[in-house]
């Protein structure tokens, strides 16, 4: 049965998990940041993901996505850079309060520290969101009770000269394939907030025990 990740109990049992990760890493130097936006879409818990605009230079254009980006000179630390992009990327205000902590970094090809920061956004109604159209194309939820059906759970193998190099998480039947960089942050989160319930079918770090 899936918990209430968004009760008072759960909320404070995710924060003293991620306490320790979040001392060490948010002031530490990355090169991007994302907010990882749980919310209630009409009473349901989901994750909020964006797709990101075709009109983007580089490599990840049209990929899925969690809002974020580069980490600016001013921002304060990794969490600011994660809110600041949300802002301008959605329209949508998120404050440090509703932060619950920051996630295990993840690595790009280039090895670039990508830096992941989960956030309870509340309640949300996707149509009030004003997403940047030079940086997002749509928009998108996927319920918890959908990311954590096994039949909706798969992975990638990636070869490299013709060899299998590694294997990485995917999330499958939802309104756009969940995969690389984002499908990893999103099991992590998912381990996070049900770890009697999500057992990845690929190897991830270790959580920090409490």
């Amino acid at each position: 049965m899936l918990p209430d990740c968004l009760s008072a109990e759960e909320e404070r049992r995710c924060r003293q998990l991620l306490a320790g990760t979040t001392a060490r890493l948010r002031s530490r130097p990355a090169t991007a940041a994302v907010l990882v936006p749980l919310c209630l879409v009409r009473g349901v818990p989901a994750l909020l993901y964006t797709l990101r605009s075709r009109r983007l230079v580089g490599r990840h254009k049209g990929d899925v996505s969690f809002p974020g980006g580069k980490c600016d000179p001013t921002d304060k630390d990794v969490i600011q850079t994660a809110l600041r992009e949300t802002q301008e990327e959605l329209g949508l205000e998120v404050t440090k309060e509703q932060v619950w902590g920051v996630l295990q970094p993840v690595y790009d090809r280039g090895k670039a520290t990508i830096v992941p920061v989960l956030a309870n956004v509340g309640p949300l109604d996707l149509q009030s969101l004003r997403p940047n159209p030079e940086e997002v194309d749509e928009v998108f939820e996927l319920a918890l009770a959908h990311l954590l059906q096994t039949q909706n759970q798969g992975y990638t193998h990636f070869c490299q000269g013709g060899h299998f190099h590694y294997t990485l998480p995917v999330f499958l039947h939802g309104p756009h394939r969940v995969w690389g960089l984002t499908a990893i942050i999103t099991a992590f989160a998912l381990k996070l907030m049900a770890p009697g319930i999500y057992q990845p079918c690929v190897a991830l770090p270790e959580l920090p025990r409490g």
